[in-house]
């Protein structure tokens, strides 16, 4: 998936400006797709020049001028043209996953700690989007089918987090149980 993507599913919710992309992408498209401020504006102007999205300026008194961007009629055909092909499954990058491949060349309480960490920045994402669930979608089964599609996309984010913990969970007690088993041999 390209960026692009991305940012024309966000502009299909409400028009918005660059600086409320980046915004949003540090909540909630960027729990799963990120992209730092200087690459969405980057994509604005692409998505711009080839009549994706158009952009009316807004004049403001008291600050600069802002830009707001929404989809146009070819935006939107082509984000359905996207939408509608298959999915193709990604693999992960997870940099605690490479420190367990080589957990041997590392004292096995250093490996654990490492893990105990990973498993504690996950308990604080799942939290965060617990918080956003009861927040916004406290009553699932009653949202719209636009809000609905947006909650399924947080449930899953929920199942990840809630996966990675009981990985990490698990991992830790078998390196403790292969460090006790060790130590008594």
């Amino acid at each position: 998936m390209s960026l692009a993507y991305a940012i024309l599913a966000m502009l299909t919710d409400r028009a918005s400006s660059g600086y409320d992309l980046a915004k949003g992408f540090e909540g909630s498209v960027g729990y799963f797709w990120a992209a730092t401020h200087q690459q969405i504006y980057r994509e604005l102007a692409q998505l711009e020049a080839k009549g994706w999205i158009k952009s009316e300026t807004i004049q403001q008194d008291d600050r600069p001028n802002k830009k707001l961007f929404e989809p146009t009629p070819l935006g939107r055909s082509k984000m359905v043209e996207w939408m509608v092909q298959p999915s193709k499954p990604r693999k992960h990058k997870e940099e605690i996953l490479v420190k367990l491949f080589a957990g041997h060349l590392i004292e096995p309480a250093l490996m654990i700690a490492e893990l105990q960490r990973a498993q504690q920045a996950h308990q604080l994402q799942l939290q965060e989007y617990q918080n956003i669930a009861q927040q916004f979608f406290a009553q699932p089964d009653l949202l719209p089918y636009g809000a609905k599609c947006q909650y399924l996309t947080l449930r899953q984010g929920i199942s990840h987090e809630t996966n990675w913990i009981e990985w990490c969970k698990e991992a830790i007690a078998s390196l403790q149980a292969s460090t006790t088993l060790h130590s008594h041999l």
